[in-house]
C-alpha cells in the first residue's frame, strides 16, 4: 500500500504539539502516530515531510521546527479537514525516494487530497511530477526560483538540474513550465533563450516585484507549484548559510503562496531547499498558512463552467477577433486560445487561459498578449 512509505510523527513531537491550546491549528489537525494512520477519505489537505537531500547537499532535514511553528499559529475560519501524515526517509538511492513520494502523491490526488509536501531538496518536484503519470493528464508546473534549474544534459539529477529530467523523460506530460522570480545574472543567456525556444513563461524578479499580481494568471493554470526558498533575500528568511541579498520578501513569497492556494487547479505544493534552521521555519510555517488560506478562498471557477456568470470580450485584430472573459465573481480575466485536436492541424476547437486585465487592455491597443500567443504556437507544435 502507498501509505506504508510513511512514517509517524515522532513522539515527543506529537507530545509538544498537543500542549498547545484547542485554539491553536494543531486542534484542527489529524496526526498520523504509531497508534493511527487519518482516514484519508475524511481528509481535505495533507502535509507530507519528505527526509531527503542528496540532491543538494545530502545534509539532515529536520522538519520538527516547521511542525511546532506551523501548529502553533491560529487557523482562520477554515472548514477544510488537514491531516499530517508523517515523513518519507530517504530510500537506499534517490530513485527510491521518488517512487515513495510518487506513489504516496499521486494516491493522494485521486482521492481528491491536496499534498502539501516540504522537502528536502527541490530535486523532489520530479517526483511530484511524475506522480501525474497515471493521472492522464497534460501537466502545468510553476516553480518560484531565482534559477531555472536546467542544469547540463549530461548531469545526473539534483536540485539545479531537476528541470531538464522534467523536460525531456518520457512520459512527457508537460504542457507548460513557468518560473516566478528569476534572477537573470543566476542564468546563462543559453538558458534564458531556450525558455523562449520552448515558449515557456518566466518573470523576473523586479517585474514580480514591482506588481505582484501580474503572476496571479500563471498559478491560475498551474498543477504543481514548487517553490525553492532560496528565491527569499536571507534578511527575510533567516538563511544565512547560504546567503542571498536579493529575492522575495516574506509577504511576497507569502503573498505568492496565497495565490497558489486560491488557484482552483493546483493541486500540489512542494517547498524545498530548507535549511533546517529556526529562523526560516518560521517563514515556511506562514507560506504554508497562506497556502491553505487561499484554498479556503478558492471560487470553483475552474474548469470553465456556465459562461452566464462571465461578460464576454471581442477585440478585433486585423487577421482575427480575440475574445476575454472576465467572471462576474471574482473579475479575473481569461482568454480564448485556439487549438487543434489532431496531428494534421484540422479539427480546431477553443480553450480558456488565465490572463489579467492588463493583457486585455494590450489587446485593445492592437498588441499581442504574451501568454497568448505563446500558448497559441504551443498548440500548433
Amino acid at each position: 500500500m502507498e501509505f506504508d512509505f510513511l512514517t509517524p510523527l515522532d513522539n515527543d513531537l506529537i507530545i509538544d504539539i498537543k500542549q498547545l491550546s484547542s485554539q491553536h491549528l494543531s486542534s484542527k489537525v489529524v496526526f498520523h502516530t504509531e497508534a493511527e494512520f487519518p482516514d484519508i477519505s475524511k481528509i481535505d489537505i495533507a502535509i507530507i515531510g519528505v527526509l531527503e537531500n542528496r540532491g543538494k547537499d545530502n545534509s539532515e532535514v529536520n522538519l520538527s521546527f516547521i511542525r511546532k511553528e506551523l501548529y502553533g499559529l491560529f487557523p482562520g475560519n477554515w472548514s477544510k479537514s488537514i491531516a499530517d501524515l508523517g515523513d518519507i526517509y530517504s530510500g537506499e538511492s534517490l530513485d527510491d525516494t521518488y517512487f515513495a513520494l510518487k506513489k504516496v502523491v499521486a494516491k493522494l490526488i485521486m482521492n481528491k487530497v491536496i499534498p502539501i509536501v516540504i522537502g528536502g531538496s527541490q530535486d523532489l518536484t520530479y517526483a511530484l511530477y511524475r506522480s501525474y503519470d497515471d493521472l492522464e493528464q497534460m501537466v502545468n508546473l510553476v516553480a518560484i526560483d531565482n534559477k531555472f534549474d536546467l542544469g547540463k544534459q549530461e548531469e545526473s539529477i539534483s536540485a539545479n538540474s531537476y528541470l531538464s529530467k522534467v523536460i525531456v523523460d518520457e512520459p512527457n506530460n508537460l504542457f507548460n513550465y513557468s518560473n516566478v522570480g528569476y534572477q537573470t545574472y543566476f542564468n546563462s543567456q543559453e538558458e534564458i533563450d531556450l525558455m523562449e525556444k520552448l515558449f515557456f513563461d518566466a518573470y523576473r524578479l523586479g517585474e514580480v516585484c514591482n506588481n505582484i499580481s501580474i503572476s496571479e494568471p500563471v498559478f491560475r493554470d498551474a498543477d504543481i507549484v514548487s517553490i525553492d526558498l532560496t528565491s527569499v533575500k536571507s534578511s527575510d528568511s533567516g538563511n544565512f548559510t547560504n546567503f542571498q541579498p536579493n529575492g522575495f520578501n516574506g509577504k511576497e513569497i507569502c503573498a505568492l503562496s496565497r495565490y497558489a492556494g486560491i488557484s482552483d487547479k493546483v493541486s500540489c505544493l512542494g517547498i524545498f531547499n530548507h535549511n533546517n534552521t529556526r529562523q526560516e521555519s518560521v517563514l515556511i510555517s506562514q507560506v504554508i498558512w497562506y497556502f491553505i488560506e487561499g484554498i479556503h478562498y478558492r471560487s470553483n471557477e475552474y474548469p470553465f463552467g456556465s459562461k452566464e456568470n462571465y461578460i464576454k470580450y471581442t477585440v478585433p485584430f486585423e487577421d482575427e477577433d480575440i475574445v476575454f472573459y472576465k467572471s462576474n465573481k471574482t473579475e479575473r480575466w481569461w482568454i480564448e486560445i485556439p487549438f487543434f485536436t489532431n496531428s494534421h492541424n484540422k479539427l480546431k476547437k477553443n480553450t480558456l487561459l488565465p490572463c489579467s486585465h492588463e493583457d486585455y487592455l494590450a489587446a485593445c491597443n492592437q498588441e499581442f498578449p504574451e501568454r497568448w500567443w505563446k500558448a497559441q504556437r504551443k498548440s500548433i507544435l
